[in-house]
């Protein structure tokens, strides 16, 4: 065997694809040196031939002489097969002690090809199987996902209309982009409570939201939500600062720092200033801190609030210790020295989060790291606040979350849970035709091995924590479940390998947490989809994603009547272009000015293109009956969206989720992928509050409008 096929035969054995096929459907083999590379991450040595061989002895050993890993997945009332080497003879009894604590005996059953069953569980949750040596877990799942189904129809606030459960509609929403007086420059959680109430009032079931994932304190020039530190925790600059001390206390600070003025100034921008408008938030957030955090929180003198803080830090536990402390430590190295962004530049005493070294210094700056769990408490308040006042307002389903694809290697969460993450590998994607390079997100993600032998601890905590204040999550590129695009640092990403995942079990997780929280849940699932995945989602009850701008065959758009009645529809994405920006070709001026247009392709050549989607999306209009007449000009917009948001309406997708900016008839989109500054990504703001926004005539007419198609059955 040579080192190349040992390569390929150790790499196969680990869940690497060695071969894949690109958008073309052309094959690809994945080289030599990205194997050992991403192989390495994996902790599996292959330097050498002996080292391979090694590596590759102790995976197939694992193979063919499984051990039970600390969790095991089932479904409820369905036996599991296990291998028979891990448990005791046919007929043997097991000792089950269910999660309400009541106990019974499991008697094993043969199985074919060297396995067993255990036999069927009918209750739900995380039940403790006693063998002989040792305790695992048995998660036991439902069959399939909490959904749109499972709720109960809600009587909307305001409106005499019982929408049905299966007819459920919402908005989504840039969080940083919403507006209210007093909020600095960037949206917060109690702008978001309002938005939620006045959207209820018109019917809405939900407010779809970006990702709200801590970022980092110390650098406030990075503020790209789905690049976190932490996927745990949340961002603490959409905390309200006066949720803790009321807001004359807050004046109180304003007024003493003269900060007035510049409050005025960056609420006044159409784009938000990020380093000036983080920098004041966390000037006032710290001065409150000092200020009364002492007296109120930090001791029992507090009453609620310091009884709600202490809580709320026992049960963050360790994670949140972690993080705090992870902040405090970031913010002294890159400090003193912008070299030491990232944690394995630090002194090697302190990249370990367990060493002598790091609880020393977080004794010695034990107010420091106080203070960042204060953020954290703070913004965990407000979140739960605005879930409460959407649910209370008559929302079925209230807020949506935003699930990152994973986090930066440099930040909170790979400092703290090395272990489980891949270190040195980014999550990416393979050249296609938009990208004829690839894509390298700067992202780490977990590692499949330290899952598996963990016993899903990560994942299960990375769910608790988005489901916690939340109705509903998106899970972002929710194919990462089945396989991610792995990309050796330094490489190019057309160097990386698809890594396999342990999608059964992750499936299964997720139906077991969203019917704990009653939470429905939604895969961002566009792009190349491999053979057969939508149809798994589909099984585990987790709606995919229909867009407007996709859904279409033989270059016609698709009639609403014949679109997925198992996925959530959307007339667009944050990454896409608007209904406005669309129909105008806002989006072609764009990639025109960055000179971003598809191989072989002119500005004239796409501007053709356009004028021709124009026609046969109008003439989808005049087929659904949601539209009639001529077909409006390039730069005549209204009847555009008022047609569009009927026609996805129509569909008979469970859920509907329209941008605000469509209810707006915004152009601009708020993220232009393959762009960092040449685009103002997550930056734009939102032309007024929300009472303004949502009392404009035309979002009225265009709220009212999708209320009575989605309450037509």
């Amino acid at each position: 065997m040579s080192d190349d096929q040992l390569l390929q035969r150790l790499a196969e054995a680990a869940g690497v694809a060695i071969h894949w096929s690109d958008y073309r459907g052309q094959p690809q083999q994945v080289g030599s040196e990205s194997l050992r590379r991403i192989l390495k991450a994996l902790g599996l040595r292959c330097d050498t031939e002996a080292e391979a061989t090694a590596s590759l002895q102790k995976v197939e050993a694992e193979r063919a002489d499984p051990q039970l890993p600390p969790l095991i997945t089932a479904i409820a009332g369905e036996p599991t097969l296990v291998p028979d080497s891990i448990v005791p003879r046919p007929g043997a009894k097991l000792r089950l002690q269910l999660e309400d604590g009541s106990k019974r005996e499991l008697t094993t059953v043969p199985a074919d090809h060297g396995h067993a069953f255990l036999p069927a569980i009918a209750e739900t949750g995380y039940h403790q199987l006693k063998l002989a040596d040792r305790e695992i877990t048995i998660a036991v799942a439902p069959h399939r996902a909490f959904g749109i189904g499972d709720l109960q129809a809600n009587r909307h606030a305001g409106t005499k209309i019982d929408v049905e459960p299966h007819r459920c509609w919402g908005l989504a929403a840039q969080l940083y982009s919403l507006r209210r007086a007093g909020d600095g420059g960037i949206g917060d959680f109690t702008a978001l409570a309002d938005l939620a109430q006045r959207a209820a009032k018109q019917g809405a079931d939900a407010i779809a939201v970006s990702p709200v994932h801590a970022l980092f304190a110390a650098d406030i020039q990075r503020y790209g939500p789905y690049a976190p530190s932490s996927r745990l925790f949340l961002n603490v600059l959409h905390a309200d600062p006066a949720f803790a001390f009321g807001e004359a206390a807050l004046q109180a600070v304003i007024a003493e720092l003269d900060l007035a003025a510049e409050l005025q100034r960056l609420e006044a921008l159409p784009l938000i200033d990020w380093p000036a408008a983080a920098a004041l938030r966390y000037r006032v957030l710290r001065a409150l801190f000092d200020r009364h955090a002492a007296d109120e929180l930090l001791t029992k003198k507090g009453g609620d609030a310091a009884e709600s803080f202490a809580e709320f830090r026992k049960l963050g536990g360790q994670a949140l210790e972690d993080h705090a402390r992870f902040e405090a430590l970031h913010a002294q190295r890159f400090g003193a020295d912008p070299q030491q962004w990232n944690w394995r530049t630090w002194p090697e005493d302190l990249r370990d989060p367990r060493s002598a070294s790091v609880a020393q210094f977080a004794t010695q700056n034990a107010i420091e790291v106080s203070f960042h769990i204060f953020l954290q408490w703070l913004a965990d308040r407000g979140l739960a606040a605005a879930q409460t006042a959407a649910r209370d307002a008559g929302m079925a389903i209230g807020l949506i979350g935003d699930l990152a694809v994973g986090t930066d290697g440099g930040g909170s969460h790979s400092w703290s849970h090395q272990q489980d993450v891949l270190v040195g590998l980014s999550v990416g994607a393979p050249p296609d035709l938009l990208n004829g390079v690839g894509q390298n997100w700067g992202l780490t993600a977990f590692s499949p091995r330290g899952l598996r032998e963990h016993g899903y601890a990560p994942f299960i905590a990375m769910l608790r924590a988005s489901l916690r204040n939340a109705g509903g999550l998106r899970i972002d590129h929710v194919l990462g479940l089945g396989r991610l695009w792995l990309v050796p640092e330094g490489a190019a990403a057309s160097e990386g390998a698809y890594l396999h995942y342990p999608l059964r079990d992750l499936l299964r997780l997720i139906a077991l947490e969203s019917w704990r929280h009653r939470a429905v849940i939604v895969g961002e699932d566009l792009g190349t989809v491999p053979e057969g995945f939508r149809d798994q989602l589909d099984g585990a009850g987790v709606m995919g994603m229909r867009v407007l701008w996709f859904e279409r065959q033989h270059e016609l758009f698709i009639e609403p009547s014949r679109w997925s009645a198992t996925a959530m529809a959307t007339p667009t994405t944050h990454d896409l272009p608007t209904i406005a920006g669309w129909w105008r070709g806002r989006d072609i001026d764009w990639r025109v000015k960055l000179a971003q247009l598809p191989p072989d392709a002119t500005e004239a050549s796409e501007r053709d293109l356009r004028a021709r989607e124009r026609q046969a999306l109008w003439a989808a209009f005049e087929y659904a009956q949601v539209a009639q007449g001529a077909q409006p000009s390039s730069i005549q917009t209204d009847a555009v969206i008022d047609a569009a948001l009927k026609f996805v309406a129509r569909t008979p997708a469970p859920l509907v989720i329209v941008p605000i900016e469509d209810i707006l008839g915004l152009d601009e989109q708020p993220n232009l992928p393959g762009t960092i500054d040449e685009h103002p990504n997550w930056r734009r703001r939102l032309p007024e509050t929300a009472e303004k926004l949502l009392q404009a005539p035309a979002a009225i007419a265009r709220l009212q409008s999708l209320c009575a198609e989605r309450s037509t059955t």
